[in-house]
């Protein structure tokens, strides 16, 4: 669809701000001297802060490259062994995995089957959410055996391991440093172990000599945060980092005018949607949210506000994963939307404003800065529904998913999620839509749905969880729980001084051993 000029107008004063500023730091970033070998130093800039490096509730211990899982992704989204060499599945409730011999956590200590066991055992004690997505009824450790039973059949229980919150931790290292101390400093088996820690700023981290797949290349590494996507951009044009992550898409022309810099932009498994909330009872009617669904103009989403970084989204899991709807995305039809509002029982007023029993259709939708599209996606949305006699109030907040779990009275927010982290839909399934879900903030339920999960879960078989997942998505697009928007691409910014390192889809494994500069 073919933007309106007004709506070109409108993105461009909306983007305004972040040219100019991106504009202003256009010129040739400072000349670098080589690096020397013992010398090496990175500073990546990520996105989210965190006030807490407690590795079994954030994903922060495993992106620095300071814990490692059994599992993890490979390039091409396979299951690769990382802690684990290989693992089996010897009846339906009862997997073996065979740990890698020559691992040693931080502190010199064997990683062995013992050490895995113990790190699970305090993972479900610290992390409901952990504890629901393994299903773990028992373990037992010998050497570097560990047999893991389910409290149910659960072929995806390798999967879920990819999950960071299932980082692979030293409890005796806990036990003598405190709690506390720990969650500054965790004490895992990755290639940098923690020099310090200030929260929601910085961690500091310096080379494990005794890494198991060999000593890192870099001698010391910075791993910060910052929110400000227009602070980042800049901090990658002086120098100050040499990896961003998220940079805004109106960025990209002044970066790759920088002959020192490239930009990388990672087709990702990640969708940006809106989230409507099932305790409201405007959104409980379905034609409301199907005329929402209406308005979302996706086409516009990926050319005018992602400049071609995303394509339209029609479903959860994107089109080209083997899981994914096969249908074309949804176009923006305001007279569908109106339609659907006239059955609903809304009239429109004197003002054009839609009315039902004398009540206003008016929504609040909350969004966050943390990714600098979603504010823009969210005036977007603003904009096409009070044309079709809808008013929609805006509310930015600064940790989204706090505000949306603390607070009912929300409509609709704009969000983003890994849909298939784990190279398979069943994360996404059963955290967004299950009562018990961790991403489930509106209280989703959706009786077809939930039993298909059910069923999603006991299913062993490769083209039967790719057959019950399409189901699945076929309700969750007539339900219309979310309206999917787009699925981006991971847009990270890269000082060409970095060698040995390219960002992956999974949006995981970011410091690494091989990273290393000129």
């Amino acid at each position: 669809m073919k933007p309106s000029l007004l709506r070109s107008k409108t993105l461009a004063l909306l983007l305004a701000g972040v040219v100019s500023l991106s504009a202003a730091g256009c010129a040739e970033a400072p000349t670098q001297a080589p690096t020397q070998a013992d010398d090496k130093k990175v500073t990546l800039l990520y996105t989210f802060k965190t006030g807490s490096l407690d590795p079994n509730n954030g994903s922060t211990p495993l992106r620095a490259g300071i814990t490692e899982t059994l599992v993890k992704l490979g390039s091409d989204l396979s299951l690769e062994g990382w802690l684990a060499e290989k693992w089996e599945a010897t009846n339906e409730t009862t997997w073996v995995f065979t740990i890698r011999e020559g691992v040693t956590f931080h502190d010199g200590t064997k990683a062995d089957a013992a050490a895995v066991k113990a790190s699970f055992e305090r993972g479900i004690a610290a992390s409901e959410a952990l504890a629901g997505a393994l299903k773990i009824e028992s373990m037992e450790a010998a050497g570097q055996t560990l047999t893991i039973k389910t409290t149910e059949p659960y072929p995806a229980l390798p999967s879920e391991l990819v999950n960071p919150s299932a980082s692979v931790i030293s409890v005796q290292a806990e036990q003598k440093m405190g709690k506390e101390a720990f969650n500054n400093a965790p004490v895992g088996t990755g290639p940098f172990k923690v020099k310090k820690f200030e929260p929601n700023v910085e961690v500091q981290l310096e080379r494990y000599d005794g890494y198991w797949a060999g000593t890192p290349k870099l001698k010391e590494a910075s791993f910060k945060f910052n929110e400000d996507a227009n602070v980042r951009a800049l901090a990658l044009q002086s120098n100050e980092a040499d990896i961003v992550y998220n940079l805004p898409a109106e960025s990209i022309d002044a970066i790759k005018s920088n002959k020192s810099l490239r930009i990388e932009s990672v087709p990702g498994l990640r969708a940006h949607y809106i989230l409507y909330n099932y305790q409201r009872p405007l959104l409980q009617d379905l034609k409301v949210r199907q005329a929402m669904n209406y308005l979302l103009d996706r086409e516009s989403i990926a050319k005018d506000i992602m400049l071609g970084n995303a394509v339209p989204a029609n479903g959860p899991f994107n089109s080209k994963l083997p899981f994914g709807s096969k249908d074309p995305a949804d176009g923006a039809d305001l007279a569908k939307a109106k339609a659907l509002l006239a059955d609903a029982g809304y009239t429109a007023g004197a003002d054009g404003k839609l009315l039902k029993d004398g009540k206003p259709l008016a929504l609040e939708l909350i969004t966050y800065k943390g990714r600098p599209e979603l504010p823009l996606i969210a005036q977007m949305l603003q904009s096409d529904a009070a044309k079709a006699g809808i008013t929609v109030t805006i509310k930015t907040v600064e940790n989204v998913d706090a505000y949306l779990k603390d607070n009912k009275d929300w409509d609709m927010a704009t969000y983003s999620n890994l849909t298939a982290p784990r190279g398979d839909g069943g994360y996404f399934l059963n955290s967004a839509f299950t009562p018990e879900g961790s991403l489930n903030a509106s209280k989703i339920s959706i009786t077809r749905l939930s039993d298909m999960i059910k069923q999603l879960n006991a299913t062993s078989d490769t083209a039967g969880r790719v057959k019950l997942t399409q189901e699945a998505v076929s309700v969750i697009n007539q339900e219309v729980p979310h309206s999917y928007g787009v699925y981006p691409n991971i847009i990270v910014g890269v000082n060409n001084r970095i060698e040995g390192w390219t960002p992956g889809g999974e949006e995981y494994y970011m410091l690494t051993h091989t990273m290393d500069v000129k």
